[in-house]
């Protein structure tokens, strides 16, 4: 894990191998913040779907619970997100390194509707 601070509070970047080891445990909230286009091609099971201009005008109401990994395509927009995160008080934060593409790129399957 690599972690990225802002005010004390840190990002943990963490692997598809580290995220899928945590969605097992079943504790956190999987925050894919893609477009829904990019969503209907696949995503992270078990995420759901909260655009990141939509978590940037409401992340209170988008920000249900503290223990949150956020995913995007490539890890840019959900690195954005997880900082947006923190911004809002949450503590327990992590950002898939690489998002879906490095997913795939690990074997790891995409939930499809």
């Amino acid at each position: 894990m690599r972690n990225v601070s802002y005010n004390r509070r840190v990002v943990q970047s963490i692997t598809p191998q580290q995220a899928q080891a945590l969605i097992s445990q079943g504790q956190l909230d999987i925050v894919d913040v893609r477009e829904p286009r990019e969503w209907s091609n696949g995503y992270v099971p078990g995420s759901r779907l909260v655009p990141l201009g939509e978590l940037r005008q409401s992340p209170k109401a988008a920000l249900q619970r503290d223990g949150v990994i956020f995913v995007c395509a490539a890890g840019v927009r959900s690195q954005a997100a997880a900082k947006l995160a923190l911004e809002n008080g949450l503590t327990n934060v992590y950002n898939l390194t690489g998002g879906t593409q490095s997913w795939v790129r690990a074997g790891l399957p995409l939930a499809r509707d």
